[in-house]
């Protein structure tokens, strides 16, 4: 059994049913996870902010690489 680390619901997850790297949302709290482990199934909050901050980054990236060629 495994169960959402933020409420405690139980997920209902199969170790034969997901695979790593993929992501699962709690029904109860809508929290989504991703599956780090398949044996024992271990999950890992992701991080909302993270698609964000990498297109940031590229953007910083960008505009010093154009800075560069004055």
């Amino acid at each position: 059994m495994v169960y959402c680390p933020e409420c405690e619901t139980d997920l209902d997850i199969e170790e034969d049913e997901v695979d790593e790297g993929e992501v699962v949302s709690c029904p109860e709290c809508g929290t989504d996870f991703e599956v780090i482990t398949t044996n024992p199934i271990e999950l890992k909050a992701v991080d909302e902010d993270y698609e964000e901050d990498e297109d940031e980054d590229a953007a910083d990236e960008e505009e010093s690489e154009d800075g560069d060629n004055s």
